[in-house]
């Protein structure tokens, strides 16, 4: 049996109090909610820590969904349940709920947190990829207060965030912008298993054009890439099958797959482009049906 190595548990009741304790306890604590990323690898001794800091009664605070006029806010202790029931996010954000619907089983998703999933910075991860595509920021608190850096700052590399000593993830802010909609692909080799390959779109039109796009794709490399170049391509052009051939060639070609026991590069990047091309199409096609609606 696979156990962990021995350490102390501490349980904060609030976001000061974790922040304290990271701060008196230094790099050998580390914060837990849900769990299942940090524990697994606990036991496979992957990583070994002196103390774990369990934060799961800090959801009274930082479990939350607030939709304000120019953004949605998440707490970071918001569970994956409820991020796939929200009213808001399938309104604003369908991506979400295209994403939680494959992630993982439901015990999982009623324990595991936005936050968790983001700090784990996993290349694979699939809320990572939803971030990105979504354009989001993340609000880290520590001792001396709070900061804000975007999606692309905070993931540093695999398994490596902005987030530093005495620090922590406490809120995800999405931009709200009006005439757009977003989608999310994922093949994985089962059910709820980690994506062999995953894309994100959000895409916005004014007057029949595209005013801006964004592509985010997991799996596919060693951090969760956003591709400027597609945005690029897609700004100021109508939506076509062609349009939306062109960003799937610039997907392939962008990321950086390695050949695996989840599949080949070559299929990894061919997989790359249809998905790209899948969730453009999809954003595209709920903007149609918002409209009629």
């Amino acid at each position: 049996m696979q156990v962990p190595g021995q350490f102390e548990y501490q349980r904060a009741t609030s976001v000061e109090h974790a922040i304290g304790l990271l701060d008196r306890l230094g790099d050998t604590a580390r914060l837990v909610a849900g769990g299942h990323s940090l524990l697994p690898m606990m036991k496979l001794r992957l990583a070994n820590f002196d103390y774990l800091i369990d934060i799961n009664d800090l959801h009274a605070d930082l479990g939350y969904i607030t939709a304000e006029p120019q953004q949605i806010r998440i707490g970071a202790m918001t569970r994956h349940r409820e991020l796939l029931e929200s009213t808001s996010l399938k309104e604003h954000f369908p991506i979400f709920a295209d994403a939680e619907r494959v992630i993982a089983d439901p015990t999982v998703r009623n324990r595991g947190t936005l936050g968790g999933s983001l700090c784990q910075a996993d290349p694979s991860e699939d809320l990572s990829a939803v971030c990105t595509t979504l354009d989001a920021s993340c609000v880290i608190q520590g001792s001396a207060g709070t900061r804000v850096v975007s999606m692309e700052d905070f993931h540093r590399g695999p398994y490596e965030t902005a987030v530093g000593e005495a620090e922590m993830l406490i809120e995800v802010r999405f931009p709200l912008r009006p005439g757009g909609s977003s989608a999310y692909e994922k093949v994985e080799r089962r059910a709820g298993d980690w994506a062999v390959v995953s894309a994100g779109a959000a895409l916005w039109l004014r007057n029949g054009v595209i005013s801006d796009a964004r592509v985010g794709l997991a799996a596919v490399g060693p951090n969760t890439a956003g591709i400027p170049e597609i945005s690029a391509l897609l700004r100021g052009q109508e939506p076509s099958e062609e349009l939306f051939e062109q960003a799937g060639d610039i997907a392939a070609r962008s990321c950086e797959p390695a050949t695996d026991t989840r599949g080949a590069e070559g299929y990894k990047r061919h997989l790359a482009k249809e998905l790209t091309r899948r969730t453009l199409r999809k954003a595209v096609d709920r903007i149609g049906e918002r409209a009629q609606a």
